[in-house]
């Protein structure tokens, strides 16, 4: 390593341990002021044409926050933070390695965490997680982080000023990929700050399912605050067709209300650091993946799960009523998978592949099976399998 890299890990860790986001008070206002904000994006969004008409007759002038990508949100005038299940890259159908070339960036945004609550996320392209990256092994992979989305003046974001941002504790942000065989996995080479771009490549030369994560001081409360996705290094080969890919991260998340507590939440790094969250969420919020945001398969057809956690808590996930036919543990997937699986652990900053058929129609919960987390603090999402009964495999008898 050499001395400009080995001088900015040191910085990087120093900064983990000594600085941090503003207490929970002085966070309060600026969040306040950030959710304000939106409101008024909100309700300029649902202007008829003719009361627009009358707004630009006024020449009011005012400064508007435009979203990051366009709304599909839960609740009217909020944008949607969770990233769909299905929401991944296609496997890949080559033999050769070529470049591939990623585009990230990163937003801070208040989104809405269950009904009623909401909280300023820190993310990369404005979801939780970021995006599925998938590459195969041999690829060059390039990697490009703008802080902020590139070309929105009127975002919220940009009107921060840079002691604004170091005050809140994202005056930098930058990316570590575990799939990386190199100083930091990446990060030392793509510090960004307010409004810079930096890009850097590396080679694939591990297949498996890996973990990425923001590491810019206070490292923890970046990764807990939602900046964090995963990367699949394909093997040469390829992998096995399945019929239906997912994508799922569980996070913890640290208020300074309990779950449930209504309003604006502020990040608490007390809780943080004592362990003990109040959320704990797959894709990003309470009830991300349930609904019509449920995963979605057919009796018969095969499925794939790429589950990581992407915060500080392990988690030991299982699947009710489903058996895990392969599993791939730590991202390990050129190893022999363990067969007929119930529940697995995977440690923070790790990854799993999970396969299965799905046999019997019906609605599956995915959780944490330290049940306290799934009832009663989010860690919940529902399979939908679709089909006709199998009565030969489940059905009730007698009365």
């Amino acid at each position: 390593m050499n001395k400009s890299s080995s001088l900015l890990l040191l910085t990087i860790a120093l900064g983990s341990l000594t600085a941090g986001c503003s207490d929970e008070a002085q966070n309060k206002a600026e969040l306040e002021k950030y959710a304000a904000n939106q409101a008024g994006q909100a309700k300029h969004k649902s202007m008829s044409a003719v009361e627009m008409a009358g707004h630009e007759g006024g020449r009011m002038e005012h400064s508007m926050s435009i979203p990051a990508e366009s709304a599909d949100s839960h609740q009217s005038g909020i944008d949607e933070i969770g990233r769909r299940a299905d929401d991944l890259p296609a496997p890949l159908n080559r033999t050769q390695p070529q470049r591939v070339s990623v585009d990230l960036y990163t937003d801070e945004r208040v989104a809405e965490m269950m009904p009623g609550v909401t909280y300023q996320y820190w993310t990369y392209n404005s979801k939780v997680p970021g995006p599925f990256i998938r590459a195969r092994a041999g690829d060059q992979v390039e990697i490009h982080l703008n802080h902020g989305k590139p070309g929105t003046a009127g975002e919220t974001h940009s009107e921060h000023t840079a002691a604004q941002h170091t005050a809140d504790g994202h005056s930098a942000h930058s990316i570590d990929l575990h799939a990386v065989v190199g100083p930091g996995g990446g990060a030392p080479l793509m510090q960004v700050e307010q409004g810079e771009q930096k890009s850097f490549r590396f080679k694939a030369t591990h297949p498996g399912i890996y973990v990425y994560h923001c590491a810019s001081p206070h490292v923890p409360t970046h990764i807990a605050n939602g900046m964090y996705g995963m990367i699949l290094v394909e093997p040469e080969q390829g992998l096995d067709k399945v019929d239906r890919e997912f994508y799922v991260m569980q996070g913890d998340f640290y208020t300074s209300g309990k779950y449930g507590d209504k309003g604006l939440q502020a990040f608490s790094k007390e809780k943080m650091l004592a362990e003990t969250p109040e959320y704990f969420l797959f894709n990003g919020r309470v009830n991300s993946l349930s609904g019509e945001r449920a995963l979605k398969a057919k009796v018969g057809e095969k499925i794939r799960l790429f589950v990581g956690v992407g915060s500080h808590v392990a988690s030991n996930f299982h699947i009710i009523g489903a058996i895990f036919d392969n599993l791939y543990q730590d991202g390990a997937i050129m190893n022999p998978p363990l067969k007929n699986v119930q529940t697995t652990v995977i440690a923070p900053g790790s990854a799993v592949m999970i396969e299965f058929t799905a046999e019997v129609p019906g609605k599956y919960l995915l959780v944490d099976h330290s049940l306290t987390r799934a009832i009663d603090k989010g860690a919940l999402a529902e399979l939908v399998i679709e089909g006709a009964a199998q009565p030969e495999l489940y059905q009730q008898v007698g009365n």
